[in-house]
């Protein structure tokens, strides 16, 4: 992108002035953690995976579980709310299939909050929920998956749908129900218990509601990673609570999910600080 003399490179929402360190710390879940630890805010208990006996005792000690590769993006290879020794190996092992290395998280049940953060302010704010079916007493699940990536692909251009794997049977599973079980008529059922826009989560602005203590904690992490354009995930009981957990934080968060907010104009006021409207 440019204007006058002064030129910008951009990939979607990333751009040169992230600097590689930046991309580093947010690109290394591991490291991640341990940025924002240092800044004193609240993240979840960590570990990585290693031997059988190590992964069944962090298993013990935190009873329920997050696994997901160190490196990786958009919820592939992420296991939610795991809690099995024997489901803990095979989501250890599906995660592996996207990083050799693997993390061993916390679950922090809660809203699943994105925060986006452009030149240190906070612009939107939005809960993302699980990819969830409605069960009409004569469709299978399998079925009614089907129905719902069609509505999911079509609202968000292909890119949005809920992947027919292991770990959506092992999720339904946890609910009672297999790929051709027939769902009561009116009954929800979460599929995933990821939110990832990426594996048919949907999106809801909370710009409006966000407890100020949300705002803080979320400007907090942008300047402890020192990046210009951040996505941060929280854990949080209510958005209109300060109580949160950061999961992770995102170098190029997708901006045109937080309509109406403003990200996009906050963005290019960023880029072009010369035609924001208040210069």
């Amino acid at each position: 992108l440019g204007l006058g003399g002064r030129s910008i490179t951009c990939r979607e929402s990333l751009t040169e002035l992230t600097s590689a360190i930046a991309m580093c710390r947010c690109d290394d879940k591991r490291l991640t953690h341990s940025v924002l630890e240092s800044a004193c805010l609240c993240v979840p208990r960590q570990y990585e995976a290693g031997s059988f006996n190590y992964n069944m005792n962090v298993l013990e000690i935190l009873e329920r579980v997050v696994v997901k590769p160190a490196r990786g993006e958009q919820g592939n290879g992420v296991s939610v709310d795991v809690r099995l020794p024997e489901d803990l190996e095979k989501a250890i092992n599906h995660a592996k299939a996207y990083c050799p290395d693997v993390i061993i998280e916390e679950y922090i049940p809660g809203e699943d909050l994105r925060i986006i953060v452009i030149d240190k302010e906070v612009v939107a704010a939005a809960v993302r929920r699980p990819p969830q079916i409605v069960g009409t007493g004569q469709h299978t699940v399998e079925k009614l998956i089907k129905k719902y990536n069609r509505r999911r692909k079509s609202a968000t251009g292909g890119e949005s749908h809920v992947p027919m794997d292991d770990e959506t049977k092992r999720c339904l599973r946890t609910e009672g129900y297999g790929f051709d079980a027939i769902v009561p008529a009116g009954e929800k059922i979460n599929v995933r218990r990821t939110a990832n826009l990426h594996t048919g989560g949907t999106i809801h602005d909370v710009t409006d509601d966000l407890h100020p203590g949300l705002s803080e904690a979320a400007r907090n992490a942008a300047q402890a990673i020192d990046i210009p354009v951040t996505g941060l995930d929280f854990m949080v009981p209510d958005v209109s609570g300060p109580d949160y957990v950061i999961i992770e934080a995102n170098e190029r968060p997708g901006l045109a999910n937080h309509e109406p907010q403003p990200t996009a104009e906050r963005f290019i006021d960023l880029l072009f600080p010369q035609t924001a409207a208040n210069s």
